[in-house]
């Protein structure tokens, strides 16, 4: 059985380097500022689908971004690693952007797709960590969803089988298809690069790429079309202008402040049992612990 599978992913600021401009006087995150990486668990989510596309001959599994024109890279690195095919829904109007927002986007985005029997996508995003995203989606497209999953299990006779991770220990659910799970990082590892695939797709370029290429580079796009990204925007999506970007964005960040953790005082106890008990009652009885 061939599948169509969409992989929601995300180009993300690297929240191990946030510096003083990381963020802007309205709120939102001045992304152009922060160094980009794929996020991390949708690299997870990615590498349930190639196993679905390798269990399953004749799929196809292409990935979908919303983001500045530049999220083209998690495109080609997800080509790299073994999806065939990538969109960008990229747009000025679409920016500051709340989950609420996003969510109706890129649910136009699959609307538009078509023709689709699973989406996956990271569990939640290390610039907001909300969460929200993919279910929210599910929710506008109509269709089942799966939270925190592990693991893929199976998947056939138009229903799948996921292994679920929770707080407290694992769940296998059963879900009929078409679907949205979202993937936890403790799910498998994505696939590193594959050498003939960076080869094959290391020239993939967007349609905003495409304009900076020298002649040379746009003939062999036209003579090889899958290494065209393509570019959507919000019209093309038929999105509405009033649920996209900061006009379809409820929730508004007031104020950013920068907080440093600093001790005001420092006691040495003696490697004693009855100093430790007392320090720990002290600590309980003004509520530092416990």
């Amino acid at each position: 059985m061939s599948l169509n599978i969409i992989v929601l992913a995300k180009q993300v600021p690297d929240t191990r380097n946030v510096g003083k401009d990381a963020m802007k006087e309205d709120g939102t995150i001045n992304r152009a500022a922060l160094p980009a990486i794929f996020n991390p668990e949708d690299l997870n989510a990615l590498e349930q689908a190639l196993r679905l596309k390798d269990a399953n001959p004749g799929s196809t599994v292409t990935l979908l971004t919303m983001g500045l024109p530049r999220a083209s890279e998690i495109i080609r690195e997800a080509m790299y690693r073994g999806a065939d095919a990538g969109i960008v829904l990229t747009d000025r109007v679409l920016g500051g952007a709340d989950t609420l927002a996003t969510s109706y986007s890129l649910a136009q985005a699959v609307k538009k797709f078509g023709n689709y029997d699973i989406i996956l996508g990271g569990r939640q995003a290390i610039d907001g960590d909300t969460a929200q995203v993919g279910p929210q989606i599910a929710e506008k497209l109509g269709i089942p969803q799966v939270t925190y999953a592990e693991e893929i299990l199976d998947l056939s006779n138009g229903h799948v089988t996921v292994k679920r991770r929770l707080e407290n220990g694992v769940e296998t659910v059963k879900a009929p298809l078409p679907c949205v799970v979202t993937v936890n990082g403790s799910a498998a590892e994505c696939r590193p690069r594959n050498a003939m695939r960076l080869q094959k797709y290391k020239y993939a370029a967007s349609t905003s790429e495409k304009e900076k290429l020298s002649d040379e580079l746009k003939s062999l796009l036209e003579k090889r079309p899958y290494l065209n990204i393509a570019e959507w925007s919000a019209a093309y999506v038929d999105a509405d202008p009033q649920q996209i970007g900061l006009p379809g964005s409820p929730t508004k960040v007031k104020a950013i402040e920068n907080v440093v953790f600093t001790a005001k005082e420092s006691r040495c106890i003696d490697n004693d049992d009855a100093q430790i008990e007392d320090l720990v009652k002290e600590l309980i009885a003004n509520h530092t612990i416990g």
